[in-house]
Formats: structure tokens, sequence, C-alpha cells
């Protein structure tokens, strides 16, 4: 059996992880600022759009990033809404990790019930569904 190490030493590692995080999302958006994915081969292809034609949830995220990147708000909407929408979201849990780190002190949980994992997976689930109908187009492409 392992031995949880005492907080004093977790509260020491952690600064180390997201200093690490920071700088692969870091190295990462950075080819994706110079080169435009639509332009570039060079970035992955989506497997299930490959493989159905249709639209993933996540279609988009690499264009709709670049765009962001060079500040296109409208432009990055228009590529995946979904993405945009919850960027805010992660940038809540971000902030809440350093500010945890940086003060020892927990910024409010608003989503603690797994109910919100469910809504969250249908919310991902129809907008799925609803960009690849063939009536809309305001869904992102």
């Amino acid at each position: 059996m392992t031995e949880i190490p005492p907080i004093e030493e977790r509260r020491r590692i952690r600064p180390w992880i997201v200093l690490g995080s920071g700088m692969l999302v870091a190295i990462c958006l950075i080819p994706l600022y110079w080169f435009n994915p639509v332009e570039h081969a060079f970035f992955p292809k989506c497997v299930f759009h490959a493989m159905t034609g249709l639209d993933c949830p996540g279609c988009g995220g690499l264009r709709a990033t670049h765009q962001l990147l060079h500040g296109h708000f409208l432009n990055a909407f228009k590529l995946n809404p979904l993405l945009i929408c919850l960027l805010p979201l992660g940038a809540y849990f971000g902030l809440r990790q350093i500010v945890f780190m940086r003060t020892g002190r927990w910024w409010p949980q608003p989503f603690k019930s797994p109910k919100w994992i469910v809504f969250l997976a249908v919310v991902v689930t129809a907008f799925g569904i609803l960009r690849n109908l063939p009536w809309q187009r305001w869904f992102g492409s």
C-alpha cells in the first residue's frame, strides 16, 4: 500500500505540474498561431469526420483556436460555438487551481453534483447531432 504524501509535499509538487502543463499548452499553441490548420496538412485530422463524413462536437476546434489566437472571436464562434462557450468554464477551473496553489484556499466549486457531468454530456451530444442536421449552418463547421 502506498502512502499519501503530506499536504506540504503535495503543495510543493503542484506548482511544477501547473508550470509544466502551462509550458506544454504554450508549446502546442505556438505552431497553431503561426500555421493555419486550413492551409497546412501536418495538423491531425478528425478520425470521426474521416470515417463518417459527419462533424463531431470537436470538429473545427483547431481552426477556432487559430482564430482565437489572432483575436477573431466571431470567426472562432462560427467554427465551433461549443468550444468558445466552454472556454470560460475551463478558465475558471484553471484559475481556481492557481489560486489554491498560491493561497491554499479553494474558490467555490459550483459543479459538485454528478448531474452536471450528465448535463454536459447531453449538451455535447445534442450539439454533435444538431450541427449535422441538413437545415442548419449556425452550429459551426
